[in-house]
């Protein structure tokens, strides 16, 4: 009954989407509404991932204090110009167009469905370039936005944008082409199904780059050396943006199937709610052995590291696995996150922690976890450790990830070393106790309360 609700759905969508003259004579041809429905279900799950923006802005606003909220929700905004703008000029080409095992060569400057023949590495599927492009785009969006966290409440705007136009252009689409585009580790066989590796890793890589060249916020750390709470201004936003970001998983994961047909995104879109939830269980379980109180942003960043493990392994494990998968990777990045910080990382969202830890551990655990049946149903790789399929698969993973690492962080430093040189990529210890909100944008997101506040403490004690 669900099945043939969503075809009815596909199909009426698909009908709004064409043009009546397509079909006018003889009616659709079954071709044709193939070509519609995974054209249609890909363009849906497109704005499902263009739609975790809007997670990404809660829960990074949510996280920072309130005289830096409204600086770090615009940065959203800022993320999708600066990928939409870059990925079409020459992200694209780079990421997916014909060239080398390094990067491609063809296709920049995209020019629409017409320009097919430049982009082989996408043929596999008749769902239309345009939609492939927009899906593709928002994926690089996302990517950078786990480098904005690491940035959080100390950098300029302009490294931001400077970063920003870098990464969508020279770092993410080249990663992209080694994996997705046909290149040396395509050739090789790395399962990452939707961006374990491609994603998170990559931008949580540039993340910490970024986090450890800034250094940490002022008031982060005593005198002794140890980190001191910094809350984030409101819990409630935080909560909110993760569900979005949970729900917009669904287009990230199950959507990279591209095509609604065999139901095989339903296997998909099982794994990844089986591990958000195992991660948040095992994350807020870990806090709370630890705390001694259950802490509740603990288990919201259980619940992101099991969805960005669950990424790259979601289409080539059986759900228990992606039980396993979720459980180490909440309770993992805890307790990561607790000693990165006391090893003097001031990441403001543990973007580290969440993308990067958790994506290592999603890209290994399909060489350890990865069935035959659906390795042989998705035809990438081989079958992982536990399924006989020997140390072959879980190497091809490892040198994925070291390859990958190595990559992002040599270029993210030097491309940041160059602007602290230059122009400096954080504001002055003024700027940032007055907040970025004032500095860099000249008003506060939460313009009454702070008058309140400055105004407070503006008065003289009473006696």
């Amino acid at each position: 009954m669900k099945k043939k609700w969503l075809v009815m759905v596909l199909a009426m969508f698909t009908l709004m989407a064409y043009p009546v003259s397509a079909f006018a004579a003889e009616g659709p041809t079954a071709p044709d509404l193939q070509i519609g429905l995974d054209t249609t279900f890909t363009f849906l799950a497109f704005i499902l991932v263009f739609f975790m923006q809007a997670g990404f802005a809660m829960l990074e606003a949510g996280s920072v204090r309130m005289k830096n909220a409204g600086h770090v929700a615009g940065k959203t905004v800022l993320t999708l110009a600066i990928a939409s703008l870059c990925f079409w000029a020459l992200g694209f080409g780079l990421g997916f167009g014909n060239g080398n095992g390094f990067f491609g060569t063809t296709g920049f400057f995209y020019g629409g469905d017409s320009t097919g023949s430049a982009f082989e590495s996408l043929a596999f599927s008749d769902v239309t370039l345009n939609v492939k492009f927009l899906f593709q785009m928002a994926f690089a969006a996302v990517s950078l936005a786990i480098v904005s966290g690491g940035m959080a409440e100390r950098a300029k705007i302009s490294v931001y944008i400077i970063f920003g136009i870098l990464f969508s252009i020279l770092i993410y689409p080249v990663v992209a082409h080694w994996v997705w585009g046909g290149g040396w580790l395509a050739e090789l066989g790395m399962q990452d199904y939707a961006g374990s590796t491609v994603v998170h890793l990559t931008g949580a890589t540039a993340a910490v780059v970024a986090t450890i060249l800034l250094k940490p916020r002022l008031g982060k750390f005593n005198k002794e050396g140890k980190p001191v709470i910094i809350p984030g201004h409101n819990q409630v936003f935080t909560v909110l943006g993760v569900i979005i970001l949970w729900f917009g998983w669904f287009g990230f994961n199950p959507g990279s199937a591209l095509s609604p047909m065999g139901g095989f995104f339903g296997h998909v879109a099982l794994t990844t709610n089986l591990a958000a939830a195992a991660g948040g269980l095992a994350a807020l379980i870990a806090s709370w052995l630890y705390f001694g109180k259950s802490d509740i942003p603990a288990m919201l960043n259980g619940v992101l590291a099991a969805l960005v493990a669950i990424t790259g392994a979601c289409a080539f494990v059986e759900p228990w696995a992606a039980i396993i998968i979720g459980l180490v990777a909440g309770a993992f990045t805890f307790m990561t996150s607790q000693w990165l910080e006391r090893a003097g990382l001031d990441d403001p969202i543990y973007a580290f922690s969440v993308h990067g830890i958790a994506g290592i551990w999603g890209a290994l655990s399909t060489g350890l976890f990865a069935t035959p049946e659906l390795v042989e149903t998705v035809g990438i790789g081989k079958p992982g450790l536990l399924y006989g399929g020997g140390l072959e698969q879980l190497g091809v993973q490892a040198l994925g990830v070291a390859g990958t690492f190595v990559f992002v962080a040599a270029l993210s430093f030097i491309i940041l070393y160059v602007l602290k040189l230059t122009i400096g990529i954080r504001v002055t210890e003024e700027e940032e106790l007055m907040g970025l909100d004032i500095s860099e944008h000249g008003t506060y997101g939460y313009p009454e309360q702070m008058k309140l506040i400055a105004d407070s403490e503006s008065k003289p004690l009473k006696h």
